[in-house]
């Protein structure tokens, strides 16, 4: 049998955090998605202990100056694409700079240096997966999808969906509502 598991990215990184923290017994705060303030300064040990807890979820410290810059920019991004109650009018590079304190040039040229693609094929690949995510969990019609991730046409996001999945939008529909009616057909049969 298949499940379809809905979950909320974000949500689920800060209750591991919260839980390998309060097990740790480390005074904190969680400053934002993926900023931790610790209370007060910790053992190597301790670091050590805490650091081999977020490993097993895939979870790691950043610790160099550009990953941190380049992990806020990816935060930010996320939280730009996923987070309904935006104003999803201003211009990208210009929320990026906002959020991140530094001008948007710096900050391109930095994350294609560490990572090797830049911001606005991060964008691209996080917008799509937020409408894989509504296509399968909210039932969206793609008219939706386009408005609410502020695509200019339907076809603009078909588009970036096909050149980055390999297939179309409108097939992806068609595959997840094919194996949902056969998990419920095996359901039947049981």
């Amino acid at each position: 049998m298949t499940l379809f598991i809905k979950f909320d990215f974000n949500r689920v990184c800060k209750v591991i955090l919260e839980e390998i923290l309060a097990v740790q017994g480390l005074d904190y705060k969680i400053l934002g998605f993926s900023e931790v303030q610790l209370s007060e300064n910790v053992s190597t040990d301790q670091l050590e202990s805490f650091r081999t807890s977020l490993t097993k979820y895939g979870i790691d410290i950043v610790e160099n100056q550009k990953s941190i810059t380049v992990q806020k920019i990816k935060d930010t991004i996320i939280d730009m694409v996923y987070n309904d109650e935006l104003d999803i009018n201003i211009k990208s590079s210009a929320y990026i700079a906002h959020k991140v304190g530094q001008s948007y040039g710096y900050l391109s040229n930095l994350f294609s240096e560490v990572t090797y693609t830049s911001i606005e094929n991060f964008i691209i690949l996080q917008k799509i997966e937020y409408t894989k995510h509504l296509i399968i969990n909210q039932g969206l019609t793609l008219t939706e999808i386009a408005f609410k991730l502020d695509y200019s046409s339907v076809a603009h996001l078909s588009t970036q969906f096909k050149n980055t999945t390999g297939i179309t939008p409108s097939a992806f529909q068609k595959i997840i509502a094919k194996r949902r009616e056969l998990n419920i057909n095996n359901l039947n049969q049981k």
